[in-house]
């Protein structure tokens, strides 16, 4: 890189995930139009980077704005904007610390999911604001990579699905949007139930529970996505092992996560949400190699990986 601009744009960089930021906050993308002695700044800053259109003295969403950053969209990041920026955003500023510490800046109370599970199975407590946040983010970016997931492999000799940290459903749902036979069921934390089910209705089994202490529903298929990349080897051992012995011979595990190249350089939003990883929840990306190399140890054979195109990859295991 010798531009000195590219530099200089990698330094500001941080300056436009705040416009999107404050924008989502504000419910610029919904039409809210607040009171404020600057908002036509942020307004004219949105349109500058393809998010609004000045259509005389009126701004309005462009299609992108429409699809991923107003409230109701089906495919809405809203949620996810939301939780970055009140949860993620203020540990990257201690980026530092935690690479010479190896100590995430998180506190565990605040994020949902597997990142806090071990406090929260103590205290029963978790924010309510970042539980809906996050998990609406999760459902946004399940909407767009789920449905090349379940296009992935072919899964048309399952019978059932469970999805192990499922989230709102939306790769179980995609699935059986693909395999309509499928039984469809999505295994959550009790506080995550309420929210899957404004997204799944009736169509998705939820099954309240903590994975790595309870007994798993049965299927012939599991599916864990992202989960693996919040958890050591060691960890991530106990669980493969746990879900190999509850598939019956020839049932198969479903790994979605994101893929590092072979010499753990690219590609650029994986090595940054590996950096996230650590800054949130002392967890880490992997190659493919490595995430074969744990399921084998677990048992799994005839482990096989595909490209998706999506934020996320796919890997087969078979019992």
């Amino acid at each position: 890189m010798t531009d000195p601009i590219a530099v200089v744009e990698l330094i500001e960089g941080f300056q436009r995930s705040q416009i999107l930021f404050a924008a989502v906050r504000l419910g610029i993308f919904d039409g809210a139009r607040p009171k404020g002695s600057d908002l036509e700044r942020l307004l004219e800053a949105c349109a500058s980077l393809g998010l609004l259109e000045k259509r005389g003295s009126e701004f309005v969403n462009t299609e992108s704005a429409d699809l991923y950053l107003r409230s109701a969209s089906p495919q809405s990041l809203a949620g996810f904007i939301k939780f970055a920026s009140s949860s993620l955003y203020p540990r990257w500023g201690e980026l530092d610390l935690a690479v010479m510490e190896g100590k995430a800046r998180a506190n565990p109370l605040s994020i949902p999911g597997i990142l806090g599970r071990a406090y929260r199975r103590l205290t029963g407590t978790v924010s309510a604001d970042v539980n809906r946040d996050f998990n609406a983010g999760m459902h946004g970016l399940g909407m767009i990579s789920s449905p090349a997931v379940a296009a992935a492999f072919d899964l048309s000799g399952f019978q059932s699905v469970v999805d192990l940290g499922g989230s709102t459903g939306h790769l179980a749902m995609a699935i059986g949007d693909r395999y309509p036979g499928m039984k469809l069921t999505v295994f959550e934390l009790p506080h995550v139930i309420p929210v899957a089910r404004k997204f799944t209705g009736e169509r998705v089994v939820l099954h309240a529970g903590d994975l790595f202490v309870e007994s798993l529903p049965p299927s012939d298929l599991y599916a864990l996505g992202k989960v693996l990349h919040n958890c050591n080897p060691e960890r991530c051992g106990l669980l493969l092992r746990k879900i190999y012995e509850a598939l019956p011979k020839g049932g198969a595990l479903l790994v979605v996560e994101r893929l590092l190249d072979d010499d753990r350089c690219g590609p650029v939003h994986v090595v940054a949400s590996s950096l996230n990883m650590l800054v949130a929840s002392h967890g880490r990306e992997r190659t493919f190699v490595e995430y074969r190399d744990l399921l084998a140890k677990a048992g799994f054979a005839d482990v096989q990986m595909r490209k998706t195109g999506a934020l996320v990859d796919a890997i087969l295991a078979r019992k």
